[in-house]
């Protein structure tokens, strides 16, 4: 028997408005995984986080490698701006149609197969002899990662039934963090035996999957007309919003989108400073750490984290899951109060990335509500990157906090910094029925 449960802000309703949606069944704990889509869904997270390391943290461990000059380096942390300035070229995905495969697929094959390509091109770099080459070529990357970001952020929201979203999130993100494991950890521990340039070929091999993924994929229906102008695409994402909203629900919305994960954000923008200079662990058992335990605590949140919302509802697991979040910051608190303690740092690394999964999954599956399939990459687009100011934005100023409170008191004060995300998510929780 089917029980339901609302959801605010939900597609196509007028403002202010509270609809109810179909939970699954509660008997068959994982059944909303069993579709050929979950395993899509998976392997396209997967092509989405391949690229994420090899424009930053793995591109700078090949230049400290070779022996470029720190200043140099540094200059690496731009080339991810694309992720965050993605919002200003979304609305041309959203408004034209390639030749073929349908509107989302269309766009998604032409950036993997580019992906490809300009990580093949880039693992024929030369950091050291051709600086300025390789910066242009890992610019060209990221934009490529951050434009299939916007498609496969859209093709979720427009192809995932509501009571699918929890779960299409969760096979999203655990791919997405499987990737990341591999361009990062496992392609530093290679670098100890294979040349970086095998490293990069390598890595534009594996981006095949995602083009396997996006050739059996089904192309999302158009249940809504997309726009008719370019002029209509730069417009409707945000007069929709207004339109459906109302002033209050968008100011909802865009607070949630940035602040549910704000200090854990923040917080991640001095993780690796604060476990290699401030309790002094080597990069060898931060790897293996990071590499174990974290892992499992990420297989446990992605396994758990939809079926986890389909059988308690939206309406719960969202602040739970927020809660958790900031007792991982708490946890690193810790850590750095009982110093060199490894038995506290796999604490926390497992819980962070259990965290990781579970809040994530259900931050995706509001993002998703809130959007309407005619421009949804575009709006998509808008807040998943106001999901990342705590470290994009922010994340300049964390290291004048950790002057002033210390490790600990930084990490005490990204806990208290979740605090208006979390009154934000029990104001979403608050407008569904308990239960």
């Amino acid at each position: 028997m089917h029980h339901a449960v609302r959801a605010i802000l939900p597609t196509g309703t007028p403002a202010g408005t509270i609809v109810t949606l179909q939970e699954t069944p509660k008997s068959g704990f994982f059944a909303v995984f069993r579709s050929k889509r979950m395993v899509v869904l998976f392997l396209l997270g997967f092509a989405g986080g391949l690229p994420l390391y090899l424009t930053s943290q793995t591109l700078q461990a090949w230049m400290t490698a070779v022996g470029v000059e720190r200043g140099r380096i540094d200059d690496v942390a731009a080339f991810g701006l694309a992720y965050t300035l993605k919002v200003l070229w979304a609305p041309l995905l959203d408004r034209y149609q390639l030749p073929f495969l349908g509107r989302r697929r269309g766009w998604l094959l032409a950036f993997q197969l580019l992906l490809v390509v300009t990580t093949a091109i880039m693992a024929l770099s030369d950091p050291r002899a051709h600086p300025y080459e390789l910066a242009a070529i890992a610019i060209a990357v990221a934009f490529c990662s951050a434009s299939q970001d916007i498609i496969i952020d859209a093709y979720m929201t427009d192809t995932l039934a509501e009571q699918e979203r929890a779960a299409g999130s969760a096979a999203y993100v655990l791919g997405y963090r499987v990737a990341v494991l591999m361009s990062g950890t496992l392609a530093l521990i290679a670098a100890d035996h294979l040349p970086w340039r095998t490293i990069y070929f390598g890595m534009a091999g594996l981006m095949s999957l995602g083009v396997i993924a996006t050739l059996v994929a089904d192309e999302p229906p158009e249940r809504v007309a997309p726009p008719r102008t370019f002029a209509d695409a730069l417009v409707l994402p945000f007069r929709e919003f207004w339109q459906r909203l109302g002033t209050r629900g968008l100011v909802v919305v865009i607070g949630f989108a940035a602040l549910y994960r704000f200090g854990d954000s923040f917080a991640q923008s001095l993780i690796i400073p604060f476990l290699k200079d401030g309790v002094k662990f080597s990069f060898t058992e931060i790897g293996v750490v990071f590499k174990g335990i974290g892992f499992a605590g990420l297989a446990i949140g992605g396994a758990f984290a939809g079926a986890l919302v389909a059988r308690f509802g939206l309406r719960r697991m969202l602040v739970t899951f927020g809660i958790l979040s900031a007792i991982t910051n708490l946890l690193y608190s810790w850590l750095a109060v009982s110093g060199h303690d490894i038995s506290v740092f796999c604490a926390a690394v497992f819980v962070d990335q259990l965290s990781y999964a579970l809040s994530t999954t259900a931050f995706l599956s509001v993002l998703m509500g809130s959007c309407t399939p005619a421009v949804s990459a575009t709006q998509m687009a808008l807040l998943t990157s106001l999901s990342s100011v705590g470290q994009r934005v922010f994340g300049p100023l964390a290291d004048h906090v950790v002057t002033s409170l210390a490790w600990s008191g930084f990490f005490l004060a990204t806990a208290l910094m979740a605090i208006p995300g979390l009154v934000l998510a029990w104001w979403v929780a608050r407008h569904q029925p308990n239960g």
